[in-house]
């Protein structure tokens, strides 16, 4: 029982961390579409 508790717990974390990932990778295309719409408004 405590393997299969540890086996989630991993698969959680790493989960977990591959979103936090993937929202940062968001942001920055969010930021770079808001500056190329700037850049081209000027």
């Amino acid at each position: 029982m405590k393997k299969i508790t540890a086996i989630c717990a991993v698969l959680a974390a790493m989960l977990t961390l591959s979103a936090c990932n993937t929202v940062q990778g968001i942001g920055q295309d969010v930021k770079a579409t808001g500056s190329a719409i700037e850049r081209a408004a000027n």
